[in-house]
Order: C-alpha cells, then sequence, then structure tokens
C-alpha cells in the first residue's frame, strides 16, 4: 500500500540521519573543524576524502556527519517549541472561547500573514547569529499552524459526552484539556509537527546560508552550502553533498509524515489502498 511505502521509506531516510548525527564522532573520519591542511585544499572525493575537501582543507564527509547533529538538533528543537506554543495557545483558545479565543485567533491570522522566513530574519537580525537565537527565531516563527490545527479539533470535539462527563465529575479546565482532549488530537498533531520538522531544517539551512546561522567553522548544512557558493562550478562537490543531506532529511520527513496522515486518517487510508 502507498502510505506503508511513504512510511517505510520516510522513516529509513530520517532513521538513518539520525543515526549518522548520534554516532557522529564515532562513524567521521576527521575532525570537521581543526583538521584542516592546505596541502589538501579542494580535492575531489577520493579513496582518502570520499566526499572531497573544502578550501581548508577539511574532510567534507566529516563535516556533514556532524553537520546532521547541528541541523537535525535545530530543527526538531524548533519545531518542538513551535507545537509546545501552538498546542497550548489552540486548546485554550478553542476550549475557553470568549475575548481569549478572539486574541489568539487574530495572532494566528496576523502569523500566517508575515512570512515565517522574513520574521525569522528580523529575529536574528536583532539578536544576532548563534545556536541560541536561531532556535528562538525558528521556534516563535511557525507555531500558528498547529495552533489553528488544535483549535479546530478541540472545537469539534469540546461537546462530546465525555468531555461533559468530565465536567460533571469535578474536572478543572486543564485536567479537561490535556487529559481527555489533547490525547484525541494528538494525531493530526504529530502529522503537522512531522511535516513542520522538515520546514524548521530547511529554515535552518537558509538563515545559516545567509549568514545568520551557526557560526563558522562549525559546521551545518546550510553554513556548508554557504560556504561552497563561490566553488560551485570549480569544487561541485563542496555543495552537492550538504544539499543531497538536507535533501534526503527533509524528505524523509515529508514521507514520513504523509505516511502517517494516511495511517490515521481512515479515510485517506481507504483512498490510497
Amino acid at each position: 500500500m502507498k502510505f506503508r511505502a511513504n512510511l517505510y521509506i520516510g522513516g529509513a531516510f530520517f532513521a538513518t540521519a539520525v543515526i549518522v548525527g548520534v554516532l557522529a564522532p564515532l562513524i567521521a573520519t576527521h575532525d570537521p573543524v581543526f583538521d584542516a591542511n592546505l596541502m589538501n585544499a579542494e580535492l575531489p572525493p577520493g579513496w582518502e576524502f570520499p566526499f572531497g575537501t573544502d578550501a581548508q582543507g577539511r574532510d567534507i564527509y566529516s563535516r556533514v556527519v556532524h553537520g546532521a547533529r547541528i541541523s537535525l538538533t535545530v530543527g526538531l528543537v524548533a519545531q518542538c517549541i513551535n507545537s509546545i506554543i501552538g498546542v497550548s495557545l489552540g486548546l485554550t483558545a478553542g476550549y475557553w472561547g470568549g475575548w481569549w479565543d478572539d486574541l489568539v485567533s487574530g495572532l494566528t491570522n496576523l502569523m500566517l500573514a508575515i512570512p515565517s522566513l522574513i520574521f525569522a530574519l528580523a529575529i536574528m537580525a536583532i539578536l544576532g547569529p548563534g545556536l541560541v537565537s536561531l532556535l528562538i527565531a525558528l521556534g516563535l516563527t511557525s507555531w500558528s499552524y498547529s495552533c489553528r490545527l488544535a483549535r479546530a479539533q478541540v472545537l469539534s470535539l469540546k461537546s462530546q459526552g465525555y468531555v461533559q462527563a468530565a465536567k460533571i465529575l469535578g474536572y478543572s479546565d486543564l485536567r479537561i484539556m490535556f487529559t481527555q482532549l489533547l490525547p484525541n488530537i494528538l494525531g493530526p498533531l504529530i502529522v503537522i509537527a512531522t511535516l513542520g520538522a522538515g520546514g524548521s531544517i530547511l529554515a535552518e539551512a537558509a538563515l545559516s546560508f545567509l549568514g545568520l546561522g551557526i557560526r563558522p567553522p562549525y559546521p551545518s548544512w546550510g553554513s556548508m552550502l554557504s560556504d561552497a557558493r563561490e566553488q560551485i562550478t570549480t569544487a561541485p562537490w563542496l555543495s552537492i553533498f550538504p544539499g543531497l543531506a538536507i535533501f534526503i532529511t527533509v524528505l524523509g520527513l515529508n514521507l514520513l509524515g504523509d505516511g502517517l496522515r494516511d495511517i490515521l486518517d481512515p479515510q485517506s487510508r481507504e483512498r490510497t489502498s
């Protein structure tokens, strides 16, 4: 079935990227930062350097492997921040309604009207480059999607019998939201979080490419692409391998999210079977 293929292929791609990042110190053949030798500058892929070397003579393979740690950490942590903010606001807005719902809905519409990358660029311009600034910028720019989804789901479920029974039993509002409603809307939220993680990895790569992400000489896939842009014709391997790493990881997350969506949505599963 199509959804199983998407799930397995996407899961395999993403799991491979995670394993590479976790095992980076063990599988890297050189130090990604300090093992520089100008005698080996811009060597093409070969036996000693399977991905070639950069302008400082550093091993591209080792930098791609260690870059997985940074890029995946930024993408996944930023998406966790987005999900926490968005789900909390969506749950409370959908359940309480009133002026709080109007305020959250207005703020959500405002965030949706501003391109998230432009907003992240503005935050990074204020905070400056660095890992913490990058996490803050990406963690505050894409929560509106999960907020809108959580709010819509809560509005359709809060009148259900089990919610009314919890009120009669004296459950507090927060207890009802996080023990009765949240478990029943986790499916679509997991899907949108999976897809959003890929977007966060792409955003990190874009910001690092513009010089507003991870500070050199520490490798991230986006900063490696930025360093390689002047040698794209003379040393194409400098950009090919970090670009492939981004492509495979984001493709894996998108396929994984697509497969999870088909599994969690029976109607979609019937259409793809």
